[in-house]
């Protein structure tokens, strides 16, 4: 991805700097869930309870993002970059120290506000600092840190957690999370950026204005119908594809595992797309349609389910994630001048709606026994995401 890229250019300090901080939030978001068991016995709550309180952590998170996002704008990127990864690593630190569930939920709140800086501070800095030549290989670096971090998570949670316990897992990860916040303040000038627009006009160019844009709003349908579908995946494939195929829990979780595999392979191969040519929405498109059609092979399929499931379910991925550098780069010309941090803030925003609005329905197929209705409506909403996709490709059609 870095190819014919000098190591030790500007660029690539600027995209290395971006893209580990947001594999650090990837890495927050699932610092706790692999907790659960042991935080569910020691506070005396049930699963429904925690899972609430990760619901406050991303409901915080997309509400905040446009604030967030409007921070960018106003304050530049360096300043709300750090505060909110000392937010999100901070709040994670004192979940080690919750004498109860109730002290809980303030934490996950305050977590997600930190959270919400991500998105709008990390692509306003790699719009601004990166050569847009090697745009796509910067929102690839991005996304495939965004899968490192959430890889990383319960593996590293799990093993301090047997090692140490869980609150002192928590602590040690929290700790390490304000040491790379300190980090990055140090090297604040490869994420420093303050965007500066046109003169505000008071009819025209108010906070909000750039988001009511026909472009913009079908870019935040488009996160929020992706993300509704991979809730799903991610969530609830594993017990929809247990009860449909009989397979065990190892089985099942496997063909998850090659599903996301195969999607930080295509994010790669996405990147090299992306900056090789201007087609971006026929690559979203057809990557969107493809993984559609290898999700609904993988429920038909004649043969045996362990075996064809997986290799389905790994091209699946591929096609999704090849999808990812296009799409930003489909966002950023949607985005008008001086509105990036607005604009990728309430984008992404959608994100966290379908991660809000989503579990609940895909855990209802499952408790109904109908779990072939979690892949209907991943598959469905992977094709009205290529609908907003044709949509912005129309408009901005218009406008040129």
């Amino acid at each position: 991805m870095i190819r014919s890229m000098n190591l030790g250019h500007p660029d690539i300090r600027v995209i290395g700097t971006v893209a580990s901080a947001h594999g650090l939030s990837h890495f927050f978001q699932l610092v706790l869930p692999p907790l659960f068991p042991a935080m569910k016995d020691e506070f005396g709550v049930g699963y429904a309870e925690l899972g609430a309180m990760m619901g406050v952590f991303f409901a915080v998170s997309g509400v905040a993002q446009f604030a967030a996002g409007y921070a960018v704008d106003r304050f530049g990127t360096q300043r709300v970059l750090v505060t909110g990864m000392s937010l999100l690593a901070g709040a994670t630190l004192l979940v080690g120290f919750a004498p109860g569930y109730w002290a809980l939920i303030p934490l996950a709140a305050v977590a997600g506000l930190g959270n919400a800086v991500f998105h709008p501070a990390d692509f306003a800095v790699l719009n601004a600092r990166v050569d847009p030549s090697r745009l796509g290989r910067a929102y690839g670096a991005h996304g495939l840190a965004g899968n490192i971090g959430w890889v990383l998570a319960p593996i590293v949670g799990v093993a301090l957690s047997k090692l140490f316990g869980w609150r002192e897992a928590v602590v040690i990860m929290g700790a390490a999370g304000l040491v790379a916040a300190a980090l990055f303040h140090a090297n604040r000038d490869w994420i420093s950026v303050r965007v500066a627009g046109a003169p505000r006009k008071r009819s025209d160019d108010g906070a909000a204005t750039p988001l009511l844009s026909r472009p913009v709003l079908m870019c935040f349908g488009y996160f929020a119908l992706l993300s509704t579908a991979l809730v799903g995946l991610q969530s609830f494939s594993v017990p929809a594809t247990m009860a449909m195929f009989g397979l065990d829990d190892t089985r099942a979780a496997q063909s998850l595992t090659l599903f996301l595999v195969g999607s930080s392979v295509g994010i790669v191969i996405g990147a090299i797309l992306a900056d090789r040519t201007a087609r971006h929405h026929y690559v979203a498109a057809t990557g969107l349609i493809c993984a559609a059609a290898l999700i609904a092979l993988a429920t038909v399929q004649p043969v045996p389910a362990a075996y064809g499931l997986p290799v389905f379910m790994a091209l699946a991925g591929l096609c999704v994630g090849a999808t990812g550098p296009s799409r930003d780069s489909i966002v950023r010309r949607a985005t008008p001048k001086g509105a990036s941090g607005r604009v990728y803030g309430f984008v992404y925003s959608g994100l966290d709606l379908g991660s809000i609005v989503a579990p609940g329905v895909f855990g209802l197929f499952v408790d109904m026994q109908r779990p072939v209705l979690v892949y209907v409506v991943v598959i469905v909403g992977l094709l009205l995401a290529v609908g907003t996709v044709i949509a912005i490709r129309e408009e901005t059609l218009r406008a040129d």
